[in-house]
């Protein structure tokens, strides 16, 4: 009997798992179509090599024989380096060779100019872009990543160099959307083994390797870089080799955590929002003949129902201010992001002075947040609104803010 290469088999199990979940939710029925995002790395040819060889048994048990899928890969070009394009050809050969079909090539510009979240944020944005692009026109109902433990790890100790919240300390999660990641219980060495056994060479990507030259880590380095090459051995050299374990398991822990308080924060926001019938506000004693002091409110056409293209949000300080401080942060952000602050660009500094507008009001001004939205307390309630259109920006001087509160 042929000896099993148990990074292959624990590969092909971590697949297999997936790829049965799809099956029994009803998603993936036989003759679907899977996508593998691949780089031409060990992880994502890895990957690219288990779905191959699980695709013809998607829930197989012993009641059950299974069924064939189909499964193709996209390459995704960034551009970013030298030889790119030669690269990603060559992983998509590779694919080809295990047997994938289709095999997409796509290319991306990234834009890490002023205003993105820099080059790593750029890139990542460009290329979840194009998988999505390749998932609707092929109809997959599922891309895998390629992410390990490993990965995991890193993710969680730059959050905790960042001081994220919970959230982002959960680090990935096994499927979000169509997006799926077999290999978080695998670790980066076995994925490298993987490939050795099925006998694909892969690509080493040169920014994933600290300097060669005795230099210190930093400047041009990418901090997950730095994290993979210098912070992890560290720790597992002092604390022993269980710590990315751990790490991931804290991530699954407080992955749990942040749903429950994610879900307690949207039924908050929800509660708290005022509809645009009721964004008048009365019982303002007028101080002038301003409009301001008039009360009028004709430059906040804001309402909770609308998408932050068309308005804002109106939301009522009273339930916010009940709320305990990590559901009714939660809620703020959430606001913010309604009414579009980029996500990447939204800090703790950002929700801290939301919150002072809530638990800590002392007729301070308007908030200013990322994307120039504009956030500012009026009797009672929190007026958040989105940047205005350059043109009506520029047609129009600016307009009253709602009446300062007694």
């Amino acid at each position: 009997m042929a000896r099993v290469d148990p990074a292959l088999a624990a590969a092909r199990a971590a697949v297999r798992a997936e790829l049965g979940d799809l099956a029994r939710s009803g998603e993936l029925s036989p003759g679907g179509l899977v996508l593998v995002a691949c780089s031409g790395g060990a992880d994502s040819l890895a990957l690219a090599a288990a779905a191959a060889l699980e695709r013809t048994r998607v829930g197989r048990s012993v009641r059950a024989p299974g069924f064939a899928v189909r499964v193709g890969a996209v390459v995704v070009d960034h551009g970013m380096q030298a030889g790119s394009a030669d690269v990603a050809a060559q992983a998509a050969a590779r694919c080809r060779d295990l047997g994938l079909d289709p095999v997409l090539v796509r290319g991306v510009r990234v834009d890490a100019g002023p205003g993105s979240t820099g080059p790593e944020g750029a890139a990542r944005a460009a290329r979840y872009a194009a998988l999505d692009g390749a998932a609707e026109e092929t109809g997959a109902v599922a891309v895998l990543l390629g992410h390990t433990l490993d990965d995991q790890a890193e993710s969680v100790l730059l959050g905790l160099a960042r001081g994220s919240g919970a959230r982002s300390l959960a680090g990935m999660p096994r499927r979000r959307g169509r997006y799926v990641r077999p290999f978080l219980g695998l670790r980066r060495a076995q994925t490298e083994a993987v490939c050795a056994a099925v006998g694909v060479p892969y690509w080493t990507d040169p920014t994933n390797l600290l300097p060669d030259d005795g230099a210190a880590p930093g400047g041009g380095v990418p901090a997950r870089t730095r994290v993979r090459g210098a912070v992890v051995p560290v720790l597992e050299a002092e604390l022993g080799p269980g710590v990315v374990e751990a790490l991931a398991r804290t991530a699954d822990q407080l992955r749990d955590d942040a749903d429950v308080l994610d879900a307690l924060a949207a039924e908050l926001l929800a509660a708290a929002t005022v509809a645009l019938s009721d964004t008048q506000p009365t019982g303002v004693r007028p101080a002038s003949d301003s409009t301001r002091d008039r009360g009028e409110l004709s430059d906040v056409q804001l309402t909770g129902a609308r998408p932050a293209s068309d308005s804002g949000l109106v939301l009522d300080a009273g339930p916010l201010a009940a709320a305990p401080a990590a559901v009714r942060r939660r809620a703020l952000r959430s606001a913010a992001l309604a009414v579009g602050c980029p996500p990447g660009a939204t800090t703790a500094r950002h929700v801290d002075a939301l919150d002072a507008l809530v638990v800590s009001w002392r007729g301070q001004g308007a908030v200013h947040l990322p994307g120039d939205a504009r956030a500012l307390r009026a009797c009672g309630r929190l007026y958040l609104r989105p940047a205005e259109p350059e043109p009506a920006r520029a047609a129009h001087p600016p307009a009253p803010t709602p009446p300062l509160e007694e």
